[in-house]
């Protein structure tokens, strides 16, 4: 009694699994063998006729060669980066998670996993018209079923019963193929009929007749998916998928000609059996068929719960942890138990829609994506052209865009509306997957990729004219000496520059004080999660200014280097410190922001903004530039759509006959500076002084910044205003009229 309670706990054991009791399969038996057995499956026996029947000894050749294009430029794509990395347990998705992150891999991997699931009831189907042709008085539901249930209880009792299976069905399959060889003698029949060149497509069309046939490839993918039981996956992958492919290859042309020429079309499209009647012996024929698809459903049903395994185990379905389970001998029981589920679910489906044809065109789109997926990794890391991408068998650009084009156009031509679903699909696992921020124990070639691309465009930007006006964006250096400063002034800088501006915070620190400035590092996940790019950068010093400085300088020759130098100013700032900060950042053409706060109000509702224009008399022409007023603009423009406010065009002039001048140009430069229509243009005549009483209270007033600063000056207009203000000057590089 004991003895089975060890048993039946096992069964769910979560302990890692001894290695020495887990059996490695080399090339043959554990990629070559798999691989063989399914992709001369179902379709080979039952629908090799069918296809021929529908176009013609020329169109069945374009079809079956078509399918091994696709899956011969995938084989090659997986040979190659499977000798690049270090092939872990689940095939496919490892290859596609350690090159494109998790998220990737999870959301092409489990429709990739639903497919496997689903074409073992493809398989049984077809173990079922090849049982009927023995037993036709047994009802198909309950020959479906029942081969479902051997199969499912020789893949539950372990994987190494499922490997012995297969050398006998490979003898009774090579023997079947005998008989179909001895049947193109005179002895035993020979050929009786002319070829048909091209079909009518009596029961579909082209691309039909192709979903149909096309999951005869997808073979390939179940000794992938044993990775995790190699010896060496390195080695094993490239040999065994390739050998098996071309054999196969061989094998569907001959058996497409050979069916050309036994049978008339007619025979082709409504015999779906009719290898078993022209072969020299019917029997092994039959034999043949039962055997294959058991063989192909039976490697199917192991290798689809792996694959479900390797998901599961880096947590990327809910509350899926409970599939990574695995008894000690490596079994992954309740990954087992789900798509035994799903293989029943789609068996009711398919004895309620048509069978095996109502199966195949859903099969044939899961497995179109993940070749896609596979073509599309290798295609990226050939372009990116990483150093870490170096594998030791390289393949032509070329096939690999084949494959990715030919993958990616088969699948819209044969179902555009459900092609289209498949990629939303897709999409919406990616967009889940992603906010659940994964942590993979590898890591992959994305930010490589996003390096490559950003160097490319950093190349054609140097090619192009030096004028970055229509694509200016706020990127402000903060130099600061504590983050306390940065956090008083945090909800400002994010409304300077969300969502595509950035923010560079150069921690200024004295020898051995670093602790000071240590808490800015956190700033940059802080702004990140609020969608800002951000970077910190601790730099020790000995003086302030002479810090700035070499921060300015060194930033000089960034590519992505901030346009605004941006500082807190109180009443006991050094004015000689700052005048030679500005004056080194207006020689590096980079803007400036003087942010004086209220002491009291700060930033107040954060709504109200107040631009003030300085008199322009006399000329008073709306230009291309502005004199020190398109960084105004342009901040208030950033501020009020992050406000959701009201901006407010001030100007005050000394003589009344200049009063309609004033008023006209601030008509043009909200016109032409494309303004909120919320915008509101007040020109009054007379002093500042006079006048500041009576003018909208603002939450934030932007004023411009003189060459020579004046900081009590400045004080005074904070308490004037009686809000916090900002003093800005151009650098040059920005216009609000672009």
């Amino acid at each position: 009694m004991s003895h089975i309670t060890e048993k039946i706990s096992g069964l769910f054991s979560i302990s890692p699994p001894d290695d020495a009791s887990i059996r490695k399969f080399g090339t043959f038996d554990g990629v070559f063998m798999p691989t063989l057995l399914t992709i001369m499956g179902a379709v080979m026996y039952l629908r090799t006729g069918w296809v021929v029947g529908n176009a013609g000894l020329a169109g069945g050749f374009l079809i079956i060669l078509l399918a091994n294009l696709i899956t011969i430029c995938t084989g090659l794509s997986i040979s190659s980066v499977a000798t690049n990395i270090r092939v872990r347990a689940g095939g496919a998705f490892s290859i596609i998670s350690q090159s494109l992150g998790l998220e990737v891999g999870g959301s092409v991997s489990v429709p990739f996993y639903l497919a496997q699931a689903i074409s073992v009831a493809f398989y049984i189907f077809a173990f079922s018209e090849g049982w009927q042709r023995v037993f036709p008085d047994h009802p198909v539901w309950l020959v479906v079923f029942a081969g479902y249930a051997l199969c499912f209880v020789i893949a539950f009792i372990s994987i190494n019963l499922a490997a012995q299976v297969r050398y006998p069905i490979l003898f009774i399959i090579i023997l079947s193929l005998v008989s179909i060889l001895l049947a193109s003698f005179d002895r035993f029949g020979g050929f009786s009929q002319t070829p048909q060149m091209w079909g009518d497509y009596p029961e579909a069309g082209f691309w039909g007749v192709f979903a149909v046939f096309f999951p005869a490839v997808t073979g390939i993918l179940t000794g992938v998916n044993m990775s995790g039981t190699l010896k060496d996956p390195r080695k094993s992958i490239p040999k065994g998928i390739m050998i098996a492919i071309g054999l196969t290859m061989v094998v569907y042309l001959w058996l497409a000609y050979w069916v050309s020429r036994v049978a008339t079309p007619a025979e082709l499209v409504h015999n779906v059996t009719i290898m078993v009647d022209k072969s020299a012996f019917g029997w092994a024929v039959t034999a043949g068929i039962l055997a294959a698809t058991f063989s192909a459903a039976l490697n199917s049903l192991v290798s689809a719960p792996r694959v479900l395994q390797a998901i599961a185990e880096h947590d990327i379905l809910p509350r899926g942890k409970v599939f990574a389970r695995e008894t000690p001998a490596g079994e992954p029981r309740p990954a087992m138990y789900l798509t035994g589920l799903i293989g029943i679910g789609t068996i009711v489906f398919g004895l309620t829609g048509g069978g095996l044809n109502a199966i195949a065109p859903l099969m044939t789109m899961f497995f179109l994506i993940v070749y896609a997926g596979l073509n599309g990794v290798v295609l990226m890391e050939q372009t990116v052209g990483l150093i870490s991408f170096r594998p030791l068998f390289r393949i032509p650009r070329l096939i690999s865009l084949v494959g990715l084009v030919g993958c990616l156009g088969s699948m819209f031509l044969i179902a555009p509306l459900f092609s289209l679903a498949a990629v939303v699909v897709i999409l919406l696992l990616y967009t889940y997957l992603s906010r659940r921020q994964l942590l993979a124990p590898w890591s992959d070639v994305r930010s490589g990729l996003f390096v490559t691309v950003a160097e490319w465009a950093a190349k054609r930007v140097l090619s192009m004219p030096t004028s970055q006006e229509r694509a200016w964006r706020p990127s402000l250096l903060v130099p600061v000496q504590s983050a306390h400063t940065v956090r008083g002034s945090y909800r400002f800088l994010k409304a300077l520059t969300y969502p595509r501006g950035s923010v560079h915070i150069l921690g200024l620190y004295e020898e051995g004080h670093k602790q000071a400035v240590r808490r800015l590092e956190l700033f940059e996940q802080v702004f990140a999660r609020d969608g800002i790019f951000s970077r910190v950068a601790l730099l020790p010093v000995k003086d302030y200014a002479q810090g700035v400085q070499t921060g300015l300088d060194v930033l000089h020759m960034a590519f992505f280097r901030p346009n605004i130098l941006f500082m807190s100013v109180r009443p006991d700032t050094n004015q000689e410190t700052l005048q030679f900060i500005l004056d080194q950042a207006a020689e590096d053409k980079i803007g400036a922001i003087l942010y004086a706060k209220h002491p009291e109000s700060s930033l107040g509702h954060e709504q109200v903004i107040n631009v003030w224009i300085r008199d322009q008399s006399p000329a008073w022409e709306v230009g291309l530039r502005l004199s020190n007023l398109d960084l105004a603009l342009l901040l208030a423009y950033q501020l009020n759509r992050n406000w959701q406010g009201q901006i407010n065009l001030i100007t005050i002039v000394s003589d009344p006959a200049e009063q309609a001048n004033g008023q006209r140009f601030l008509a043009d430069l909200m016109n032409y500076g494309r303004m909120p229509r919320e915008t509101q243009a007040i020109v009054k005549v007379g002093t500042l002084a006079e006048w500041l009483p009576q003018l909208p209270l603002a939450d934030l007033n932007i004023f411009g910044l003189q060459q020579q600063i004046d900081l009590e000056f400045m004080q005074r207009l904070v308490t004037a205003t009686d809000a916090s203000c900002i003093f800005v000057r151009d650098s040059g590089e920005e216009s609000a009229l672009a």
